[in-house]
């Protein structure tokens, strides 16, 4: 069963792309509209280098950007559920960060950070990009602590700190390891997205390699670009998906096997 789950869809993908190699050299589409998987794989092999150093720089922002992402969301969750007070009063700021478009503030943010410091500024748009999820799940799921269990605690003396550890975060584990795989992927897309807003030649992430291809027309290195943004985007998923297995998958009932 584990092994159709990974070879079905590498089959899918496998005809996918025999799919298209035929159908640009049936209909002899010309390289600078659509190249073929052939010309994106030989594109990838002559820049490799220079790939491999732009998905580096944009993976090493978009991660940095994720930690504070989840240090700073559950903290702030942390302190919602112990004050009433602070929650109304700085979570409707938090929902305006979130709404607000980063394409909007970005001129914004690289006017605030400096010009010279390209890369504090992609930092800050891909943490704003990626820290509601992770404060909105972690809220919820520290309120979502069984009731019957905060009243015998209660009930026993228990101390908030021992309140807190032992039942409330317990219970939000599930929430923010499910933020988590959403904030990672949004934190590498507000990196991308910075870097095609305010980002420069400085910048030198995949982003910038994705513009300067498609102004000189290399479009298979700007697929071979693409190619390398989605399999960091598929890595960081499934680091994640791996990290929320490991940790929940011997107590929580969402990971238990059960027998049919």
């Amino acid at each position: 069963m584990k092994a159709a789950r990974i070879l079905t869809p590498l089959l899918v993908v496998a005809v996918m792309l025999a799919l298209w190699e035929a159908l640009v050299r049936l209909w002899q589409i010309p390289p600078f509209v659509l190249p073929a998987p052939s010309a994106i794989w030989q594109a990838l092999q002559g820049d490799f280098s220079s790939l491999l150093f732009s998905a580096w720089m944009t993976l090493r922002i978009s991660l940095t950007a994720f930690l504070l992402a989840v240090i700073g969301g559950v903290a702030l969750a942390v302190l919602f559920s112990q004050s009433r007070i602070v929650e109304m009063a700085l979570f409707p700021l938090a929902v305006i960060l979130q709404v607000t478009p980063i394409v909007a503030i970005a001129p914004l943010i690289v006017i605030w950070v400096g010009i010279d410091n390209p890369n504090r500024a992609l930092l800050l748009m891909a943490w704003i990009a990626a820290f509601f999820p992770v404060l909105s799940n972690m809220t919820l799921g520290l309120r979502a602590a069984d009731h019957g269990l905060l009243d015998l605690y209660r009930l026993y003396g228990a101390t908030r700190w021992q309140v807190l550890t032992q039942v409330r975060l317990p219970s939000a584990l599930p929430y923010l390891l499910s933020a988590m795989k959403i904030s990672g992927g949004l934190a590498l897309i507000g990196t991308v997205v910075a870097e095609f807003v305010a980002g420069s030649g400085a910048s030198m992430g995949l982003a910038w390699r994705i513009m300067e291809s498609g102004n000189r027309l290399q479009i298979a290195k700007m697929f071979a670009a693409l190619l390398l943004l989605s399999l960091l985007g598929v890595a960081i998923f499934f680091c994640l998906s791996a990290l929320e297995n490991l940790l929940l998958r011997r107590w929580h009932e969402s990971r238990i096997e059960r027998e049919a």
